[in-house]
């Protein structure tokens, strides 16, 4: 019997879980879709894996015993898999460098000319995502290493390194009643209707959000957009505010929408990623040593 290993991961994350909600949010899927998926697996096997109340979802003896197992399959599955896209990659002298937006910002040329100098005759390719998956490709291993917004879901799967840090403002349509304002409380934006990412991104949309800095004020979403266009769009159009970081009023100006600071939330973060699987590659070693010394450098815009 064939099954797909995306099924077994799925039905692996649940049981760590015990909880459709929090799995669904750290595999980027929605929860009937997760739900599907299991029923799936289930009539596949030709057995119930789990035993569905409200308290969660706890294995029965037969999700026990492929519990037991399943680790393992995915964990030779996924380094197989890793070694095969990487010795392509390598092969071909190119290294695959995963990015979600504005990548590391002013930085990020810079840094794939001193890659460049360092390794002379490879190529960097860069990897844009849609904002389904934060991670930029890394939890698929379609990129060997990342540049990141943080923080991402499943980050502690993965080596995180900071290289900057700057403050999240907030954007606006140019007709809003605070776009004239100098700086904006976030307190005064509990009530606004807000530009989300997809469900799938989990804990990367509860972070632009603002969730946990509320105060207990629920979250009004207009709209959801997955990459930079639909954001753009959205918040152009009315349908929602967007908190963003404050490299955005640099990289995506346009006359019909206005950045503005805002107090009251946290700063965000841009970090350099690459998967836990043992040795590091060379390539991504030196890439790694690449976002160290450039976004070390004060000439440049943003804090490391």
């Amino acid at each position: 019997m064939d099954i797909d290993t995306r099924l077994l991961r799925y039905f692996a994350a649940v049981v760590e879980e015990g909880n459709l909600t929090r799995a669904a949010e750290r595999l980027y899927i929605s929860q009937p879709a997760l739900t599907k998926q299991i029923r799936h697996l289930e009539a596949q096997l030709g057995v119930g894996l789990f035993i569905r109340s409200r308290a969660g979802m706890a294995p029965t003896e037969a999700g026990e015993a492929l519990a037991a197992h399943a680790d393992a399959v995915l964990t030779a599955w996924e380094r197989a898999l890793h070694v095969t896209r990487g010795a392509t990659a390598r092969a071909a002298r190119t290294l695959r460098v995963g990015f979600v937006a504005s990548a590391a910002n002013e930085h990020t040329q810079p840094i794939i000319a001193d890659f460049a100098r360092r390794r002379p005759g490879w190529q960097v390719q860069m990897r844009q995502t849609e904002w389904t998956d934060p991670t930029a490709g890394l939890a698929t291993g379609e990129a060997d290493v990342a540049l990141l917004r943080l923080p991402v879901p499943v980050q502690s799967e993965f080596n995180v390194e900071v290289l900057l840090t700057e403050p999240r403002w907030i954007a606006l349509p140019a007709g809003h009643r605070l776009a004239a304002a100098d700086r904006i409380r976030f307190q005064d934006l509990y009530d606004e209707p807000f530009v989300a990412t997809p469900a799938e991104s989990g804990t990367w949309r509860d972070y632009w959000l603002a969730t946990d800095e509320r105060e207990g004020h629920p979250v009004r979403i207009g709209t959801v957009a997955h990459n930079p266009d639909e954001w753009l769009n959205a918040i152009a159009h009315g349908r929602g505010i967007s908190l963003t970081p404050e490299a955005s009023a640099r990289f995506y100006q346009r006359p019909d929408i206005v950045y503005r600071p805002v107090t009251g939330v946290s700063p965000s973060q841009i970090g350099v990623a690459w998967p836990r699987t043992g040795t590091v590659d060379d390539a991504v070693d030196v890439f790694i040593r690449s976002c160290r010394d450039v976004c070390s450098d004060g000439r440049l815009t943003g804090t490391a």
